[in-house]
């Protein structure tokens, strides 16, 4: 059953979630036998030098103070740490074909099955004792691939609707939009009484509309019961038809002049910065946000946040809960021990207490939630899983020949056009993608007409 699959890779662990981490000792003991770094001279000439790239933005202060200490403990080993905030997928496609790939890079979701299937990643099981590797969960397609785990989880994320709660009082407006219709509605009156000192309802960062689309449009159409990345698991085909009424939706307060002037060229961070400022109204993004306006950019607006809204208010899938893997070793490297002992070091116990501590993700690890106490960081209650949140199962990852759905989609939100057409030919080019996939047997993909999204409700909680 596919539900049983699921619930398989579904993070059972985060049935009893807790909010926040207590003490507890980390360090660099998980490693096997002879696997610390070789011995070398402390001139900086002789040292190892690691290349750790990541797209994690939220947590960059954090990683650097954690660099810092691990550095100064292994004084042989040295770590340039990049973060990529323009088109990472295609940095770690250029590096590998350039030979000049990062040592450790950062893995997601949506990206380590492409990874894995480009001969980019070390398996890791040889690297780390049993000690090390039982505190995880293997979980089939996000970090194990053909029996091999080539990274280890940390921490995942819900989805929700940020709003500024005292624009909403100036407009009148008691509570966030629970539909669609509501959602233009509040950006038109959000807009009404803030334009004139620059605010307005609604604003997402469409400098990338994959990114935009990815953190609002996804978690709205699963929790209406369809693929978050346009997938029908019940038929196993792509079909795009469900995100109809979320664009249309998006491109009303286009329309309305509800949106932030200039989002088309705004990324997440600068989104972020405006919203702190109480700039603009609504957005939809990930749990991180509370690190966010504690650490990055405070507030100086009273915020809150709720669940994503649905087409008419009704619930019928699970919005989905994304996380299960964190950090991984390139197949090239030359210093794969070296990272080996740096990614031990990062999956020390204490820093993923402290990283569940900081509001930076929720954490998928056993042990931490079993330590972890309750967060005094504010915000952070309005993300804790509820029974609207889910993992849904994974989707194919196809080469779609021509524009993305995302780029397709934000298209139409800014130019118009007809809706229906762009759907048609969006199916039609990724289910042709799909089958030529299929018969070059670099997925397996089997309709399971059994699949109902409603089941992914309860699933992270009891």
């Amino acid at each position: 059953m596919r539900k049983k699959k699921i619930g398989y890779m579904g993070l059972s662990v985060l049935t009893t979630l807790a909010l926040v981490a207590c003490n507890s000792s980390g360090g660099t003991d998980g490693a096997s036998p002879g696997d610390s770094a070789s011995a070398t001279k402390k001139g900086s000439e002789d040292k190892v030098k690691l290349e750790f790239w990541s797209v994690d933005r939220t947590d960059a202060d954090y990683t650097r103070e954690k660099i810092a200490k691990f550095q100064a403990d292994n004084p042989g080993i040295e770590i340039n740490y990049v973060i990529k905030t323009e088109e990472y997928n295609q940095a770690i496609d250029l590096a590998f074909a350039s030979s000049q790939s990062p040592d450790i890079f950062r893995v997601k979701e949506n990206t380590i099955q492409t990874f894995y299937k480009k001969g980019y990643l070390e398996p890791l099981d040889d690297y780390f004792n049993a000690e090390f590797k039982n505190k995880f969960t293997p979980l089939k397609d996000l970090n194990l691939f053909d029996g091999k785990m080539y990274s280890f989880p940390n921490y995942g994320y819900t989805m929700r609707l940020v709003y500024n709660v005292d624009l909403f009082e100036k407009a009148g407006i008691k509570n966030p939009p629970s539909t669609l219709q509501e959602m233009v509605e509040t950006a038109k009156k959000l807009t009404a009484v803030g334009k004139a000192d620059g605010a307005y309802g609604f604003a997402l960062n469409f400098k990338s509309p994959a990114s935009a689309f990815d953190r609002s449009a996804r978690a709205i159409a699963e929790l209406n019961g369809y693929g978050g990345y346009g997938f029908d698991f019940k038929t196993g085909r792509f079909d795009v038809s469900g995100f109809k009424p979320i664009v249309e939706a998006f491109r009303q307060m286009q329309v309305d002049g509800s949106t932030l002037p200039g989002m088309e060229s705004l990324d997440i961070d600068p989104l972020r910065a405006q919203f702190a400022e109480g700039k603009i109204g609504m957005y939809i993004s990930f749990s991180s946000e509370p690190g966010v306006y504690q650490n990055q950019f405070p507030a100086k607006i009273r915020w809150a946040a709720a669940q994503v809204p649905t087409f008419d208010g009704t619930a019928r899938g699970a919005s989905g809960f994304l996380g299960g893997q964190w950090l991984s070793i390139s197949k090239n490297s030359k210093h794969k021990k070296e990272a080996a002992k740096f990614l031990n070091y990062m999956y020390g116990e204490q820093i993923m207490l402290d990283y569940h501590e900081k509001g930076f993700g929720i954490s998928m690890v056993p042990s931490v939630l079993s330590k972890a106490k309750k967060a005094d960081i504010k915000g952070f209650e309005f993300f804790v899983p509820t029974k609207y949140d889910g993992a849904w199962p994974i989707q194919p990852t196809v080469a779609v020949q021509g524009e993305k759905y995302q780029d397709a989609f934000f298209k139409y939100m800014l130019q118009g056009g007809d809706l229906n057409k762009i759907i048609a030919d969006l199916n039609k080019r990724y289910n042709e993608a799909l089958d030529k996939a299929i018969a070059a047997k670099e997925v397996d993909v089997k309709p399971d007409p059994s699949f109902d999204p409603k089941n992914l409700q309860n699933m992270l909680v009891k």
